[in-house]
């Protein structure tokens, strides 16, 4: 039994060790200005935001409510070019988005290399993946869905 909880607190406490990351304020402001550009690249319909914070690799899935149908979608795909075409246009009339329309920000983790965080706009939630290259922060990664139709 002794071994057994010298065992156990041994793997606690090693577990735990690797469990966290720790970031600095310059890590926190890189991860957020890379969302905050993120978004601001559709609200804008700018693309030269998108270039400047999101990866040239990036891979987005997600899924879209219809209303209509009252269902979402199959998994969509959208690479970094398909990302670029629609920044251009998805609010080009300035009706989709303004200065005042939800744009949160929340990181989940950061570590030396990668980070995670939640970004709500009016298009949804993503799920954003980020890689630190060369001391910058870009969005590698996104998982999103339309506004919830559901609340947990």
């Amino acid at each position: 039994m002794k071994k057994l909880f010298t065992a156990l607190l041994f793997s606690f406490f090693f577990s735990a060790g690797w469990a966290q990351c720790v970031s600095t304020e310059q890590d926190k402001a890189g991860v957020t200005a890379a969302c905050q550009d993120y978004i601001q690249a559709f609200y804008k319909a700018d693309t030269t935001i998108a270039y400047r914070s999101v990866h040239p690799l990036l891979q987005k899935r997600g899924f879209s409510y219809s209303a209509a149908n009252q269902a979402y979608s199959k998994q969509l795909e959208m690479p970094f070019p398909a990302l670029v075409s629609l920044a251009k246009r998805w609010n080009a009339d300035g009706k989709q988005a303004n200065e005042n329309s939800v744009q949160k920000v929340q990181i989940l983790d950061i570590c030396d290399k990668t980070a995670s965080a939640k970004v709500t706009a009016v298009w949804g939630i993503d799920y954003i993946h980020l890689v630190k290259e060369q001391g910058k922060w870009w969005v590698m990664n996104v998982l999103w869905q339309s506004v919830p139709q559901q609340k947990l």
